[in-house]
């Protein structure tokens, strides 16, 4: 974790740097992650998005490789200081991404370079407009996630009763999507309606839709909705001891 003073001056001698240098390279020879890059909102350059496409390149790969994606199923795409945003191409595996082939999307839904992006980027556009807070979002059809998902009854304000404490943290509340075909307006639409209220979002018959002020924020609350959906599965069947109103309040931020 990067204190907030270290931070401050790990900006300051970023903007320092001559603009070509190789941030990835720098990032190799020290102790500095993207991670760590990446905690910092809006850095500007040309570096911010060379380290953008490699943390983008090496998250997509983890989650692939741990079974939070399959094929070419989800996208993900974070927000530039410049308002374009960088996404997943259409029909890639979040596993073989490559970083100069990301697609670079203005946010009237232009191609500005890259390959094409995903039919889906438009509500990654969606979600950038109706939430300023946001610079990343991360949609997976992960196994458990989307599981729930294809559930009837589930309550459409708030999907997953909080059991665990990161959960609250991390994601909810979780609004329910209504099934809409994949790539439609409807679908697009609905998505930009619950974003405006929520950081999270389940999609019926579908998968999950998390974001964040920063990627690596954005996956993190990915994983933790994917394991507390696994939670959810193997605790059927027995009694449940849900967190209190009272627990709950005092978890979220004031």
């Amino acid at each position: 974790m990067i204190f907030p003073e270290c931070v401050k001056i790990l900006t300051n001698v970023l903007r320092r740097l001559p603009a070509e240098m190789d941030l990835p390279l720098l990032l190799n020879r020290h102790t500095l992650s993207h991670a760590a890059i990446l905690s910092i909102p809006h850095t500007e350059g040309t570096m911010y998005e060379t380290s953008l496409r490699a943390a983008m390149t090496e998250l997509g790969a983890s989650l692939f490789n741990r079974g939070f994606s399959s094929g070419s199923s989800g996208n993900m795409s974070v927000r530039l200081p410049s308002g374009s945003i960088l996404a997943t191409p259409t029909n890639s595996s979040l596993g073989r991404l490559v970083p100069e082939r990301l697609s670079l999307v203005g946010m009237d839904g232009g191609l500005l370079s890259g390959d094409k992006p995903s039919k889906e980027c438009a509500f990654h556009l969606a979600i950038y407009k109706a939430r300023p807070d946001c610079n990343a979002v991360v949609h997976l059809h992960s196994t458990y996630a989307t599981a729930l998902s294809c559930l009837d009854g589930l309550d459409p304000d708030d999907v997953l009763r909080p059991f665990t404490p990161y959960y609250v943290m991390k994601v909810s509340p979780l609004p329910l999507v209504p099934y809409f075909k994949p790539g439609s307006q409807k679908l697009f639409d609905a998505i930009a309606g619950k974003a405006e209220r929520c950081a999270s979002m389940l999609l019926a018959n579908h998968g999950a839709i998390t974001t964040g002020s920063t990627l690596e924020q954005a996956v993190n609350a990915a994983e933790e909705l994917e394991e507390t959906a696994k939670l959810f599965f193997l605790l059927q069947g027995k009694e449940i001891r849900y967190l209190t109103d009272d627990e709950i309040k005092e978890l979220k931020p004031h």
